[in-house]
């Protein structure tokens, strides 16, 4: 299932995510030499509609055009056959970052198998760091998630923004997967086709490319937006639901996305249900921790408890292939993350 090329493929510069199917059979691995040996890795289109990272490389690759890379670069495109139809994935697939090394779910699949061999082909080259670059579909702002506090992890997330929330890890997925081997995050850039968006991604894989070793200094308090995921938030999927409908049995607000990245009160509602509230929420020990966070109330679904949400989204699509949000709080830098 797996391609792993030593060139890019002619014309990759030039091509849209959409079109790469053209190029590429399947999940590609493509090495690029450069002065220092360690790679840096970077997966780009593990979620077929989430694009950026390619305009973010495609941008970097043709400024060395040139001229050699600063240090060795390892790509992994994904999942280019959703990314022809420009979804997330295929209804015949897994999700391509759910399928890593770790995963119960897809073990043994040929996904897994296929990205099980780019971990252990990375690994053996001396992997610097590793970067999976993401979209989403909300209103969020550009932020990284990682799964250690480390502080070269910490560093290396704030070259791409302050705000930076750490997520235990989830199994099967990418970040999580190399966190053990190497400093690992996972940077959100918001919507896909924004140039803006685009430009500050290329801009980081640049900066990593120039990294030469990572600081040894604390990442001070004041530099830094840390969150910390306690809850993620799914649609069951014999709900309905919809987003100013009232004829389902959720019937969330229209504009719930606009809450992500806001501290939110007791009280705050996210839309309308029966009698209970039939979300699905989890803690990072997939713990049900409904009650905790959610109650009803004379039909309207309200938080109990002071939190704030990322990734809230009105694509039910994502919805249901993925989850509706992740909850979080603030964190300050623990001790052992600042030196």
């Amino acid at each position: 299932m797996l391609t792993v090329l030593d060139r890019l493929p002619e014309g990759f510069l030039d091509t849209h995510a959409r079109e790469l199917h053209r190029l590429l059979q399947g999940p590609t691995l493509i090495h690029l030499p450069g002065r220092r040996e360690d790679t840096l890795f970077v997966s780009v289109l593990q979620h077929g509609n989430e694009d950026s990272g390619v305009a973010a490389l495609q941008t970097v690759l043709r400024n060395y055009a040139d001229r050699e890379l600063p240090r060795a670069l390892s790509i992994l495109v994904g999942n280019v056959s959703a990314a022809r139809q420009g979804l997330r994935r295929l209804d015949s697939q897994p999700d391509y970052n759910r399928v890593w090394p770790g995963t119960d779910l897809h073990a043994g699949s040929p996904e897994h198998l296929a990205m099980s061999e780019v971990l252990d082909i990375v690994k053996s080259r001396g992997v610097f760091a590793s970067v999976d670059i993401h979209n989403n579909t909300g209103i969020n702002p550009l932020y990284s998630v990682v799964n250690r506090l480390d502080h070269s992890v910490l560093h290396l997330a704030l070259l791409f923004s302050r705000t930076v929330v750490w997520f235990r890890g989830m199994a099967g997925s990418q970040t999580t997967a190399f966190s053990s081997i190497c400093p690992s995050l996972t940077i959100e850039c918001g919507k896909p086709g924004v140039p803006a968006h685009e430009a500050q991604a290329a801009s980081f894989v640049d900066a990593c490319l120039h990294l030469a070793q990572f600081p040894v200094h604390e990442v001070h308090e004041h530099d830094i937006d840390l969150y910390h995921t306690v809850a993620t938030v799914r649609v069951p999927a014999d709900v309905s639901f919809g987003f100013g409908d009232p004829l389902a049995d959720i019937d969330f607000d229209p504009r719930l996305d606009h809450l992500n990245f806001r501290q939110l009160d007791p009280g705050t509602a996210f839309g309308r249900c029966r009698e209970v509230v039939p979300l699905d929420v989890r803690d990072e020990a997939q713990r049900d921790v409904l009650r905790e966070f959610f109650d009803c109330n004379d039909g309207t679904i309200s938080l109990k408890r002071e939190t704030t949400p990322a990734m809230l989204t009105l694509d039910t699509r994502a919805v249901r292939q993925d989850c509706l949000c992740y909850l979080m709080e603030r964190l300050p830098i623990p001790r052992q993350a600042a030196g």
